[in-house]
């Protein structure tokens, strides 16, 4: 066995028996600990926010838009055909963007009106994969139908084949205000996405929408969807100078781009309330050793006496410093990322017993609090935890291999 690590054992369980250095030395432990489950938890909060920002949320939001001028794009086809050659495009949709409100006895409720090609749709969306399979091939088969969000649906008291007026306010033309024209549609189906797209969205045909907004057969806009999203000022500038049409250019960066700007912000205040937990937590390591040479002068002085070199005595305490942290470093990682790994099943039930909603679906852009562990920064934190743990036990370790054997039994 190696001989420092078992001196360091040896002093470790004798200095069991003294209770005030075991609470000091049992603090740093726990100090640690706690550090790195907290961080894996929040760190893998921030994922799992990010993982839904980028298959949940931006499934449904256009990565890149290429909006008319005035009026609407004459051949959005060639711009759909344009935009699919390049390689970052995944697929590209045209849309008509609407305001309209819904009547309602005695009421009227706001809501923004998509209307969408049915064949290209689902490619640039993945509005499919949260309306039914039978909801969608009714959407498609009726061209008065509308897609309503679950919880529009719920908040209007309507259902599926229930009939619904929408007011579609037209624009000022000269010195006159224009009466909002009134469609009838017919609910087909519903979509939950768990958001505040919910409450804010539905979806009628393309065709539907042209001749509700005055247009033959031109759409409002183009929409586009990439294979990397963050690439999306870039590209939506590279297929930009291959149209021949004016169009406004938007992409996801700057209509959204500050949520993911706020989960990355809060991730760097994690790094940094780590590193001075951490500092916390390395403090008490440096106070527990430094103690522990104290009590044990006449032990370094007999190991010095019997030959013992300043490394071997280096070695002994830097093991024992760093049994804390590691010690700390593995069991707080353990329990970390077990946590990290349960928490939207506990978070779950908890709202169910508690009857609260910690992200209400109306403001946010999810429902629930996701979690997911990435193994790379779960061994990062730990291996943080280890190496700071190592640092703090040099300058101990150091000042018990300079102890003079004389000066030692002196001081004892």
């Amino acid at each position: 066995m190696n001989l420092p690590f078992l001196l360091a054992h040896r002093f470790r369980q004798s200095r069991e028996k003294t209770r005030y250095l075991s609470f000091i030395s049992a603090s740093s432990t726990i100090g640690i600990g706690l550090a790195c489950a907290i961080l894996i938890i929040l760190l893998s909060v921030m994922n799992g926010f990010q993982k839904a920002l980028e298959n949940d949320f931006l499934s449904l939001v256009p990565h890149v838009e290429y909006q008319a001028v005035q009026g609407g794009l004459e051949d959005w086809q060639e711009i759909v055909r344009v935009a699919e050659q390049h390689p970052g495009v995944r697929a590209a949709a045209p849309a008509i963007k609407l305001s309209a409100m819904v009547q309602l006895p005695g009421r009227f409720r706001g809501l923004e009106l998509r209307a969408i090609n049915p064949e290209l749709e689902p490619a640039v969306s993945g509005i499919t994969r949260y309306v039914s399979s039978s909801a969608w091939q009714q959407f498609v088969n009726t061209e008065n139908g509308v897609l309503l969000g679950k919880g529009l649906a719920n908040e209007l008291g309507l259902g599926i084949g229930d009939n619904l007026n929408l007011l579609i306010p037209q624009l000022q033309q000269g010195n006159t205000i224009r009466a909002p024209r009134r469609i009838n549609v017919t609910v087909v189906g519903l979509f939950a996405m768990g958001g505040e797209l919910d409450f804010q969205q539905a979806y009628i045909h393309l065709a539907l929408g042209q001749t509700t907004a005055g247009l033959d057969t031109e759409a409002s806009s183009v929409r586009l969807a990439l294979h990397d999203v963050y690439a999306a000022p870039m590209i939506a500038r590279e297929v930009a100078g291959q149209i021949q049409e004016y169009a406004y250019i938007h992409d996801w960066t700057r209509s959204e781009g500050h949520l993911f700007r706020d989960i990355q912000l809060v991730r760097t205040i994690m790094y940094l309330v780590l590193v001075l937990v951490l500092a916390v937590a390395s403090f008490n390591i440096v106070s527990t050793l430094v103690m522990v040479v104290r009590e044990k002068q006449a032990s370094i002085a007999i190991l010095r006496t019997m030959g013992a070199s300043e490394s071997l005595i280096m070695r002994t305490f830097v093991w024992q410093g760093s049994l804390n942290g590691v010690v700390g470093a593995v069991v707080g990682s353990v329990v970390g990322t077990i946590l990290a790994l349960a928490l939207p099943q506990v978070l779950g039930a908890l709202e169910r017993t508690l009857n609260v909603s910690m992200l209400p679906a109306e403001l946010y852009f999810i429902s629930s609090i996701p979690s997911e562990v990435v193994w790379a920064e779960v061994l990062l934190v730990a291996g943080l935890a280890i190496v700071t743990s190592v640092l703090a036990t040099i300058y101990p370790a150091r000042q018990a291999a300079k102890l003079a054997p004389a000066q030692a039994l002196r001081g004892s």
